[in-house]
């Protein structure tokens, strides 16, 4: 026997004991003496047939069709842009005899921190990271509950500018300032674990009950005065100033292109941001039912509230950004523009009635 044949008898034996070990049922055989070449196609062909090979393969088929399906399905099943305008609170947040605005604010958070899945913050192996519109209108939404919670603190919740600010209030308006992408651990920014931003929102809310539950009992203030009213009514104005500046930036820069990315962006923010105060407003409108009664409110009020309502419902199929004049490309970042403007306006005629 040539050194090559016997080289290649040597092969065989060594690759058949080592399929007999691997445990698929073969016994080692006996050593060829033909003439075949060493190579690894008896590797190749073990794997391709019943044992570990096929084991691998159908754990890898598994693996890519479940990566595959995972992420649309997981989106498809926690997207949720939620504007209902009749939503109302449930009974754990409605509190009898407490502010209607602050029963409302606990009930968003509720709802978009706790009933829906809040998906900004999520790491990448969940798959509300890939979503686009729902944390943008999400923190739009949150955006809106922390203005109305520094007014909570600075105006409505204290009998005078020099009293002292509520506890509860206080440390709500803190909280609902807390940025809405924060998971509970990112090693870019610190490898000690941190409060995740559905933790400090819960606790928001739980400082928001605990107010409105003494304020029902009466040991705590909420003060219905006309002043307030309007210091509160002109700061949501100025919040909205700077959202309609936000629009026009982008309008000035990216209008026209065929590919505009933060086009969504900024709809779906200020979307979020008109709808959170529309549910406040209408709710303030019943804790200050005597003050817009008694200024002869009513009607500006209501309107008021019904071009916020409209400017909250705005929901294209997808967000287009063509240019102001364009003829079959329309903008959407200008429609909505127009009527956060006509809402604003609005805030700023009760204002002006409110200072008569």
């Amino acid at each position: 026997m040539s050194f090559r044949e016997r080289l290649s008898a040597m092969w065989d034996r060594l690759r058949h004991r080592w399929m007999y070990r691997r445990g698929d049922g073969t016994t080692p055989p006996a050593a060829s003496t033909g003439a075949a070449r060493p190579s690894f196609a008896g590797l190749s062909a073990a794997l391709n047939r019943p044992g570990m090979g096929g084991i691998l393969r159908r754990t890898a088929t598994v693996l890519v069709v479940f990566i595959l399906l995972y992420y649309p399905i997981g989106m498809i099943w926690v997207h949720a842009v939620d504007d209902d305008p009749d939503f109302v609170p449930d009974a754990a947040d409605f509190v009898p005899e407490g502010s209607a605005a602050v029963a409302m604010a606990a009930a968003l958070i509720d709802r978009e921190v706790n009933r829906h899945s809040w998906v900004a913050n999520d790491p990448f192996f969940m798959p509300g990271t890939l979503l686009d519109n729902m944390p943008n209108y999400q923190q739009g939404i949150m955006s809106a509950l922390a203005r109305f919670g520094f007014e909570l603190t600075d105006q409505l919740g204290r009998s005078r500018g020099s009293s002292e600010a509520d506890p509860d209030l206080q440390r709500a308006a803190g909280l609902l300032q807390y940025p809405g992408n924060v998971w509970i651990w990112n090693p870019t920014v610190s490898l000690v674990p941190r409060a995740s931003s559905e933790s400090q929102y819960r606790d928001a809310r739980a400082r928001l009950l605990s107010y409105n539950n003494r304020l029902a009992r009466g040991t705590a203030n909420f003060d219905i005065r006309s002043d307030n009213l309007l210091a509160t009514i002109d700061r949501f104005a100025a919040d909205l100033g700077s959202s309609s500046a936000m629009i026009d930036r982008h309008i000035a820069e990216n209008a026209g292109s065929w590919i505009d990315t933060g086009a969504d962006d900024v709809f779906y923010t200020t979307k979020g941001k008109l709808y959170g105060y529309y549910m406040i407003l209408n709710a303030l409108g019943s804790d200050f039912a005597p003050v817009i009664k008694e200024r002869n409110l009513q009607k500006p009020w209501d309107e008021m509230i019904a071009t916020f309502r409209k400017a909250a419902l705005l929901d294209p199929l997808v967000i287009m950004n063509g240019r102001p004049d364009a003829q079959f490309r329309p903008n959407h970042l200008a429609s909505q523009g127009f009527y956060l403007l006509r809402a604003r306006t609005q805030l700023r005629e009760i204002s002006n009635i409110l200072l008569k």
